[in-house]
């Protein structure tokens, strides 16, 4: 019998959601890098509204 929906057994969880963690973690590691290319490109390295130029421009005089 069930109490409240629980099952005498776990669950699982991690097992069947594993591939969506692992395309979670390299989606977000694939456009964190495609952002920081675009805010570092040539066009956008200049613009004042660049909240990044201060850093880039002081990274270029190194």
């Amino acid at each position: 019998m069930a109490f409240f929906g629980l099952r005498k057994w776990p669950t699982p969880v991690f097992r069947p959601l594993w591939p969506f963690f692992a395309a979670s973690g390299i989606t977000y590691f694939l456009v964190s890098k495609a952002q920081d290319m675009g805010v570092r490109s040539e066009g956008f390295r200049h613009d004042a509204r660049n909240p990044y130029a201060a850093q880039i421009a002081k990274e270029e005089h190194h």
